[in-house]
């Protein structure tokens, strides 16, 4: 009886009738404001490596791998707006980590900048075989140019939807559109190129076989070049570095605090890889 009683006092609960004739059933929910910014983890209280302890333990995440094949990634976690401009940029690391990169140059077959593209060693050109193959799925190259004559072929193409999120799609805002292909080849071939995706900035920053000085080396570089992205920016945009994390191919992440060894550090010659 009691257990009876309980039910149907929910389910009058459920049907309150207000002086108005409406039930609250019919009140309008309360929606929730979407959030303006990208959510950041609080990090006052987290643990914070310094870089030669943050690679001693990401070496033992990596035992028994080829060391030139794991690689070191750098997430830089941004304050931000959802809806603001995003950072994007290449840069020359000091240490070069990617020495095998594929590049597409969408041009036409058989004009002279294709025959530039392959003396300079572009694995894919061409331009409606290059979009037949985008369509398909098959994108099998890391970096793509556009010749400026083949530009509004590519816009009419459709494949931007399909290369933008990944970024690949060639805009001359980046300078991927251009007349000289074979100098872009040039100065791409040991570039490395970042962009910002919901709030964070990834990149490979070196190889597991890297000294710790070498990667300290390549983190500065990469953190000026992101500073510099920022301070190009308006005041009105807003954006600010979070957090630093280190991981690898097979690691993960660890936060750090900005210094190159602490007092218990390994000596950094102790951290280079046979």
């Amino acid at each position: 009886m009691y257990l009876v009683s309980l039910k149907c006092i929910g389910v009058a609960a459920q049907n309150v009738r207000y002086a108005g004739g409406k039930t609250n059933r019919d009140q309008p929910r309360k929606k929730k404001k979407p959030r303006a910014a990208f959510k950041e983890p609080d990090v006052s209280q987290a643990e914070r490596f310094s870089l030669c302890d943050a690679i001693r333990y990401i070496h033992a995440f990596e035992v028994g791998r080829p060391p030139t094949s794991p690689k070191y990634d750098l997430a830089i976690r941004l304050q931000t707006l959802k809806n603001g401009p995003v950072v994007r940029n290449r840069l020359r690391l000091p240490h070069a980590v990617n020495s095998a990169l594929r590049i597409c140059v969408i041009c036409a077959p058989d004009s002279p900048a294709a025959a530039v593209a392959a003396k300079a060693g572009a694995a894919l050109i061409g331009e409606d075989n290059v979009f037949e193959a985008v369509k398909e799925g098959k994108i099998e190259f890391d970096r793509c140019i556009c010749h400026q004559d083949s530009a509004q072929k590519l816009n009419k193409s459709g494949v931007g939807r399909i290369l933008g999120p990944r970024g690949l799609m060639p805009s001359p805002k980046y300078g991927t559109v251009v007349k000289d292909v074979g100098g872009t080849i040039g100065q791409i071939v040991g570039t490395s190129e970042y962009r910002e995706r919901q709030g964070v900035i990834r990149m490979a920053v070196g190889q597991l076989a890297f000294t710790p000085e070498q990667l300290s080396e390549n983190i500065k570089a990469f953190m000026g070049s992101i500073k510099r992205d920022l301070a190009r920016l308006s005041e009105a945009v807003g954006k600010d570095i979070h957090e630093v994390v280190l991981s690898s191919t097979n690691a993960p992440g660890f936060s750090l605090n900005g210094e190159f060894r602490s007092p218990t550090s390994l000596p950094p010659e102790d951290l280079v890889m046979p």
